[in-house]
C-alpha cells in the first residue's frame, strides 16, 4: 500500500487502499489507460470477456458495461478520494498517467502510477478532482459508450453514487474527518460553486463563482420515492441496469423499481 494510504486503509478497509500501487515502473501485465481506451478493440474485449462472469451474451452490453463500471470505479475511487480529500494530496490518475490491470475475465482489479503526485494543502475541489473527472472518468465513459452505446448519463450516475458512498464512509468513521469532506460533496455532487482556493480572489467577486462546468454529476436528477408509510426513499439518479443482468434485480435504490413506481419524484435536495 502507498504509506501516506496506510493511516486511513486499516483493519477490514485495507483492501480498499492496496488497489492503487505507485513503482518506478508499471509491471507488465498493466497497460497505459490513454494507449488501452485508444486501442479499437482492447475495451470491447475486456467487456466481452466480463460477460462470461455473468453469462450473457454480447449483443447488447449496456447492462455489462455499467456492471463492469462499477467494478471500475469501486476499484479505482476509494484511494483517489481518501488521497484527495482526507490527505488533500493528488495522485496522476489522468489517463494519460495512470496503467490499468485486468484480470481473466476482463474485471479491473488495479490501477498503477510512477510517481506520488502532489500535496495540495488549501486547494479547491476543483484543483483536487479535475484530473480524475475530466482527465481519466471522462475519456473512459466516453469510450464505454462509443463502444456499448450505454448512455453517459448512467456512468455518470454511477460515479456519483460511490464518490456518494465514500465520502460518507469519511464522515463517519474518520476520528475528525476534515471539514473538506461536505464542501467537496457539496462540489461533486451537489449544486455549489468554486471553492476558495483556485484561483479567485472571492473577497474582490462582484459576482458568486461559477458552477464546475465541466463536472456532469452535480446536473444529474434527484430522486426519491414515498414508501406506503409516508417515508421518503432517496434513490439512484438513473437505474445502473443491473436488474438486466441474469439472476440480478432491482436495487434498493433503483427509480425503476416496481415498488417506487408511481412515486418517484425529482427533488431539489440531495446527491
Amino acid at each position: 500500500m502507498i504509506p501516506r494510504l496506510q493511516p486511513i486503509f486499516q483493519g477490514e478497509w485495507a483492501p480498499w487502499g492496496e488497489t492503487l500501487h505507485l513503482a518506478p515502473h508499471w509491471p507488465a501485465s498493466a497497460v497505459g489507460l490513454a494507449d488501452w481506451l485508444s486501442q479499437p478493440d482492447a475495451l470491447p474485449d475486456a467487456l466481452r470477456r466480463y460477460a462470461l462472469r455473468w453469462g450473457t451474451g454480447t449483443r447488447d452490453l449496456r447492462a455489462v458495461a455499467s456492471a463492469w463500471s462499477m467494478d471500475y470505479l469501486w476499484t479505482l475511487l476509494p484511494p483517489v478520494v481518501a488521497g484527495a480529500t482526507v490527505l488533500h494530496h493528488c495522485f496522476p490518475v489522468e489517463a494519460t498517467q495512470i496503467a490499468l490491470s485486468l484480470d481473466d475475465l476482463g474485471s479491473p482489479k488495479g490501477f498503477h502510477i510512477t510517481a506520488e503526485g502532489l500535496a495540495m494543502p488549501g486547494s479547491s475541489t476543483v484543483q483536487r478532482y479535475s484530473g480524475l473527472i475530466d482527465g481519466h472518468l471522462r475519456p473512459l465513459f466516453s469510450a464505454l459508450h462509443r463502444h456499448t452505446r450505454l448512455a453517459e448519463k448512467v456512468l455518470w450516475s454511477n460515479a456519483a453514487r460511490y464518490l456518494g458512498d465514500i465520502l460518507d464512509e469519511a464522515q463517519e468513521h474518520l476520528p475528525g474527518p476534515p471539514p473538506t469532506v461536505q464542501a467537496d460533496r457539496d462540489q461533486l455532487l451537489g449544486r455549489g460553486g468554486r471553492q476558495p482556493g483556485d484561483g479567485h480572489n472571492d473577497r474582490l467577486m462582484r459576482t458568486p463563482p461559477a458552477p464546475w462546468p465541466t463536472n456532469p454529476m452535480p446536473a444529474l436528477p434527484r430522486r426519491a420515492a414515498c414508501t406506503e408509510a409516508g417515508q421518503i426513499v432517496p434513490l439512484h439518479s438513473h437505474c445502473c441496469l443491473y436488474y438486466l443482468l441474469p439472476s440480478q434485480a432491482y436495487c434498493g435504490g433503483c427509480p425503476l423499481a416496481p415498488q417506487h413506481r408511481g412515486t418517484v419524484r425529482t427533488t431539489a435536495s440531495g446527491a
